[in-house]
């Protein structure tokens, strides 16, 4: 008996008393492997249409971050060029008196590399710990490539005295090894005593968690900001009639048709004590001609411009939620006793938490890693973590350092970003 199902037809073989023994297509394969080999190609078709974008994002997004999160941890500067003293430090444990043969294998590795023109590498090493050596290392360089006589502590002490410093040799000790986890120790404002212990480091250098600290709360002030400005402009906009609506969201869209560099120095003529604003105050009289207020530059600089371009990250998930609304709930509601507060509270505000929370994660998660605004109206106050991320790679090159801050600050994005999804859920986030 043969049944025609599609053009590989199944063919069901009957032995006697009728039970069916085989099933086949058409051109007598089994029907099970004709089946897997049309799914294993629809597989093989499904990954070749995302496989161009799976290596975009592989390219640009996955190795960038892997290499980030690989130099976070590693730098070779100390422990390529000074093999010698690197290997002393790696056959002693920490604690160990500074011996002859110390001294000798610093004395061998500053000759070396002063030949190899590496001693400016080293340096710059060593002064990622100990900042102000990267000379000491240069001058003694330029000293090292007559070679020193022995004793070798004498010789190098003769030098500079600066070599004698327990500080130092515990910086050499860190770098010895190329992968450590020392830079994320600072990163938290943590280093490591004489005998390996991590301690705070003195309160005058602790700036990283500050920062830290500073960036986590201006951007949720931001997105809290944003929340209070945008929730009323998505609702009329949502609640408009759709030829009034659209000609509001072209206000909405407009910052997205300016460059963002533009945007914030129009803030910068409009915050500054002799610009737009400050002559309004002064015409209405709100403050005197002396008075003027300080509103760029500074913490208030930061937190009105961040708002303002971020505020479309909030309006639109929210018009997008609240456009499928029907506003026959909240009628229905009213109709039953409730007050306006009470439906908009317990009938409409739910509804909108989708767009609410996506929302919400867009203007925090771009807060977090804001740099132009903060780096041009913000001052010294204003200066958020991404600010020193940037210092690091393009004025100190201390490269890992800045990794090491950006690694936790993804962490911590990723953090938020788990607790969103237990308390609310990624399912329920919708972007438009």
């Amino acid at each position: 008996m043969q049944t025609a199902l599609d053009p590989h037809a199944a063919v069901v073989s009957e032995a006697s008393g009728g039970a069916a023994t085989l099933l086949t297509t058409a051109d007598g394969q089994p029907l099970a492997r004709a089946l897997a080999r049309s799914s294993a190609r629809a597989r093989r078709r499904a990954f070749l249409l995302v496989a161009p974008l799976l290596l975009f994002v592989v390219i640009t997004f996955v190795i960038p971050i892997g290499q980030m999160l690989h130099r976070s941890m590693y730098n070779a500067g100390f422990a390529d060029n000074m093999p010698q003293v690197s290997a002393w430090f790696q056959d002693n444990p920490p604690g160990t008196p500074i011996d002859d043969t110390a001294w000798g294998a610093l004395a061998a590795d500053l000759k070396a590399a002063a030949e190899n023109r590496t001693i400016g590498i080293v340096g710059t090493r060593i002064n990622y710990d100990v900042p102000g050596t990267r000379s000491l290392f240069t001058s003694t360089g330029r000293k090292a490539r007559d070679g020193f006589e022995p004793p070798y502590r004498d010789a190098l002490l003769a030098a500079d005295a600066k070599w004698d410093n327990p500080t130092l040799w515990r910086a050499m000790r860190s770098a010895s090894s190329a992968y450590t986890a020392n830079f994320y120790l600072a990163a938290l404002d943590r280093t490591r005593d004489d005998e390996g212990s991590v301690t705070m480091v003195p309160e005058r250098q602790q700036v990283y968690v500050m920062l830290f600290k500073r960036t986590l709360g201006l951007s949720l002030l931001i997105t809290g900001m944003t929340f209070l400005l945008g929730f009323p402009i998505a609702h009329l906009l949502a609640t408009l009639p759709m030829r009034k609506s659209n000609l509001l969201m072209i206000l909405v869209l407009l910052p997205f048709w300016t460059s963002l560099l533009v945007r914030t120095t129009a803030w910068m003529v409009l915050l500054q004590q002799q610009g737009v604003l400050n002559d309004i105050f002064v015409w209405l009289g709100i403050v005197g001609p002396d008075g003027r207020l300080q509103m760029i530059y500074n913490r208030t600089g930061t937190i009105i411009a961040m708002t303002h371009i971020l505020l479309p990250f909030m309006i639109l998930p929210l018009y997008s939620v609240m456009r499928t609304i029907n506003p026959s709930y909240v009628r229905a509601a009213r109709s039953l006793g409730a007050t306006s507060w009470t439906a908009f509270r317990r009938v409409y505000f739910p509804q909108t938490l989708p767009g609410l929370g996506a929302g919400a994660l867009l203007v925090f998660i771009l807060a977090v890693g804001y740099y132009i605004t903060p780096a041009l109206v913000g001052g010294s106050t204003g200066q958020l973590i991404s600010n020193m991320i940037a210092m690091h790679m393009t004025e100190t090159l201390n490269w890992s350092m800045a990794a090491a801050l950006a690694a936790l600050l993804l962490g911590g994005v990723l953090v938020l970003y788990w607790v969103y999804d237990r308390l609310v859920g990624i399912d329920n986030l919708k972007l438009g």
